[in-house]
């Protein structure tokens, strides 16, 4: 199957007078997700469950040829952690996505783009 693709929430101007709606969505533990890569995404994973849990945000090579994925970061029960933003150099797949992923669907996923 293929991998979840997320809509990231842009932003508004630095004198927008009211909040920006955020798109939730629980993790596909099997099929993992993705987001259209520009740079200015902000991953954020909330884990709603009562056991800790993991997210895990792939890397590419760098042009030096180096990689350091986010592997296994642990989130508490009740915990939410921000994630980004991420360079294109080291984080742009192939297909122009950031892959990231989480180890249960108690997970739950916002994506948001900087103006």
């Amino acid at each position: 199957m293929a991998r979840v693709t997320h809509t990231a929430v842009t932003l508004g101007s630095p004198y927008q007078t009211d909040g920006v709606n955020l798109t939730i969505l629980a993790a596909d533990a099997t099929n993992f997700e993705q987001v259209t890569h520009t740079g200015k995404e902000i991953i954020i994973a909330r884990n709603t469950g009562a056991g800790a849990r993991t997210v895990t945000i792939t890397s590419t090579a760098d042009p030096q040829g180096r990689t350091l994925d986010i592997t296994a970061d642990s989130l508490a029960a009740g915990e939410i952690h921000a994630y980004g933003p991420f360079a294109i150099d080291g984080w742009r797949q192939t297909n122009n996505y950031l892959y990231f992923q989480a180890s249960h669907a108690e997970v739950l996923f916002s994506v948001i783009r900087l103006p």
